[in-house]
């Protein structure tokens, strides 16, 4: 199986916090959707398995038009399939919008939730309100969209314990069948990492924000979900029948090659990682000339070593010794040792995996764990 990534910059507005690559110039939007296309078929003999999954990330996908969206779906082959996903700004998704993703391919909407408080959402320069979040919900759910994953962020500057469980609670009432939670990062060149420097606002302190982190692990497996990676939750399912963890994020963290399409996307073939430049311009124009402004990477075995370390890691099925070289193998239980000893690690079954403990320290854990 592989995955299929397409990067849609395009914002109506810029949020204080995002690192990620995105643009306000929706003028350009039908010509990206083009070139997206033209890419699409210019890179198409870069995988050699069929797509199993489709995601649409950003920026904003939902600030497409439906025919943009319509043009786009024109030009994937779904037909394998199982999950795919688009995220939207919960203020976008209107009755009629939801409309227009049931009748795509669409089987699983992200909406960037954040925070249950109008005052923290007008701090982080979201455009949309608490309300329209469950709104948007309930508009998904008449449309007929029955997988749901909402992500929400803690550690804000002044915010109190007791105002995290009111988010966590707000969430668990939306019975939304995934939730990732990530704590508030300052992202250098952001508005907000701006304000940090500048002594406006101050970083949460770290025992409270660790206390965060633990009091959602326990509110959220007592309410049914299962913790498969450091920062997300799936509903659990019954046996035999299958799981609500994310398909296409976990492709990310168990080595599945992917295609990334769009400015700024990341491909990987298990041989070597390329991406696209971070320039509308650039990209919109490289792919139209037929030529692509890419970068590319060849991965010796330190580096694929160290990617495993740094992906099957933040998994709880752990990393796999059995896909390791004999040498790597050696090394890697080596360097384990001592946080099995301390109960950071836990091995079993040729897996290795981060304990509950283990999951506080866990960058400490993987960069120990590393190849240099």
């Amino acid at each position: 199986m592989a995955g299929l990534y397409l990067h849609i910059p395009f914002c109506k507005s810029r949020c204080s916090y995002c690192g990620f690559y995105s643009t306000t110039r929706t003028a350009l939007r039908q010509r990206y959707v083009d070139a997206l296309c033209r890419e699409l078929c210019l890179r198409a003999d870069y995988l050699d398995e069929p797509i199993h999954t489709v995601y649409l990330g950003g920026g904003t996908p939902s600030q497409l038009t439906p025919g943009q969206l319509r043009q786009l779906f024109s030009c994937i082959d779904t037909s394998q399939a199982t999950e795919v996903t688009m995220e939207c700004n919960p203020d976008d998704v209107t009755p009629s919008f939801a409309g227009v993703l049931a009748q795509l391919p669409v089987n699983r909407v992200s909406m960037g939730a954040q925070t249950f408080s109008n005052e923290r959402l007008r701090f982080l320069h979201r455009r949309h309100t608490a309300i329209q979040v469950t709104q948007a919900v309930e508009s998904l759910r008449r449309a007929g969209i029955g997988n749901i994953s909402i992500d929400l962020i803690y550690g804000f500057p002044g915010e109190t314990l007791q105002e995290w469980h009111h988010d966590i609670d707000a969430a668990l009432g939306l019975d939304v069948e995934h939730l990732s939670a990530y704590a508030l990062s300052y992202e250098e060149g952001t508005p907000l990492y701006q304000m940090l420097q500048s002594g406006t606002i101050a970083e949460t302190d770290e025992e409270l924000s660790l206390q965060m982190y633990s009091d959602l692990i326990d509110r959220l497996s007592q309410a049914g979900y299962e913790h498969y990676e450091i920062s997300n939750f799936a509903r659990r399912t019954p046996i035999g029948t299958p799981s609500l963890r994310s398909r296409h994020n976990s492709s990310y963290w168990n080595q599945t090659p992917y295609l990334g399409l769009g400015a700024a996307a990341h491909s990987y073939d298990r041989r070597s990682r390329q991406w696209n430049t971070a320039d509308l311009d650039q990209y919109i124009n490289g792919i139209e000339a037929e030529q692509p402004v890419v970068e590319r990477e060849i991965l010796d075995d330190d580096t694929r070593y160290n990617d495993l370390i740094m992906t099957a890691l933040r998994t709880r099925d752990g990393l796999n010794l059995e896909l390791l070289s004999t040498g790597h193998r050696d090394y890697c239980l080596q360097q384990a040792q001592r946080f099995i000893d301390s109960g950071l690690l836990t091995l079993h079954a040729e897996r290795l995996a981060l304990t509950r403990r283990g999951l506080f320290v866990s960058n400490m854990v993987m960069s120990e764990m590393m190849k240099v």
